[in-house]
Formats: C-alpha cells, sequence, structure tokens
C-alpha cells in the first residue's frame, strides 16, 4: 500500500495531537511556548484592598498578606494535575532558589498536603505552600489556574499571568530586582 501526500500529512496530525494529550509531551510542548510575562504598566496597576488573606502553611508556617506589607510577594495559584502549572515550575524553583531570601513565595493550592508533597518528593520542589483559611483578595481572583501575581512593598500588582510562563527569566529577574532596590 503507497502513501500518498495527504494521507502522510493526516497521520502526522493525528501523531502530533497523540503527543500531546500525553501527557510528559504535553508538559514539554507548554515548556516550548511558554515566555516570560512582562511588568504591568503604572496606569494599570491594582492595588490590593482587603489584605486580610489568611493562609494556611502546608509544609510553612501560617501566614497572612496583611502581615507582608514591605515585602516583594510572589504568589502562585496552582494544582498538581495542571499541566500547565506543573511545565512552569520548573522555572519557578529555580527563581525561588535565587531570591527565597528576598521574596515571599506563597503556592496556594486547595490540595492536601499529603498530595502536594508527594508530587514535590516526585519533581524535586521545595515550594513553601499553603491552603487558603480566608477568601481570596478580589485583586488576586482568577477562573484559571496557573494564576501567578508580583506584588511590590506597597501591596499593587506588578505582574498578573494567567496560563504557564518562563519565570525563570531575565525580564521577570529585573522586575524583582528592581522592586528590591
Amino acid at each position: 500500500m503507497k502513501i500518498n501526500k495527504k494521507q502522510f500529512a493526516n497521520i502526522a496530525f493525528v501523531v502530533l495531537i497523540g503527543l500531546m494529550i500525553y501527557p510528559p509531551t504535553k508538559v514539554f510542548f507548554i515548556r516550548l511556548i511558554s515566555f516570560p510575562p512582562s511588568a504591568i504598566s503604572k496606569e494599570n496597576q491594582q492595588q490590593i484592598q482587603d489584605t486580610d488573606w489568611q493562609l494556611k502553611g502546608l509544609n510553612t508556617n501560617n501566614t497572612n498578606l496583611n502581615k507582608l506589607e514591605n515585602n516583594v510577594v510572589f504568589v502562585s495559584f496552582w494544582a498538581t494535575w495542571c499541566a500547565p502549572c506543573v511545565a512552569e515550575m520548573p522555572s519557578m524553583q529555580k527563581l525561588f532558589n535565587d531570591y527565597k531570601n528576598q521574596v515571599t513565595f506563597l503556592y496556594v493550592t486547595n490540595e492536601n498536603w499529603e498530595t502536594v508533597s508527594e508530587f514535590y518528593n516526585k519533581k524535586k520542589f521545595e515550594f513553601p505552600t499553603y491552603n487558603q483559611l480566608t477568601k481570596t483578595p478580589e485583586e488576586l481572583k482568577e477562573s484559571t489556574i496557573p494564576s501567578t501575581f508580583i506584588i511590590d512593598t506597597s501591596q499593587k500588582i506588578i505582574v498578573k499571568k494567567r496560563g504557564a510562563a518562563n519565570w525563570n527569566s531575565t525580564e521577570i529577574r529585573a522586575v524583582l530586582d528592581t522592586l528590591l532596590k
């Protein structure tokens, strides 16, 4: 049986779709098309109004956003089952390794510690992880995960990103370095 160009193209398309559905290659493709986010223009930055956001530490101490004023804060809403979340986490781990003593990192999930711990051990991640005890501030509410924010020392949102991104980028490091000065 001879395969013509159209049949070959159809077979290649089906194989590509299959690879994109298969979790390991799906994560690879997501990483491949993930770009670094950029800072929000000053006129479009939002001030967080209600900072009484209590978080229960799963592998760290409990915290409250209102206690983090004067800190640069990196907030990520994520889940272990979310392929885009998994795709961006290696870049987050590199950023966390370099900035963990200067930036407050909040990885927020609604999953229990047993699930998260198993995932972290398998992937070699070390993020401080939280469950919410009170409702999310309006300015941080998103209907999709991953959703990630960088908040300045006056609790304005400087970076807001829905979907996977490359967080270990020159652009994001420049944003953090500027905020830390």
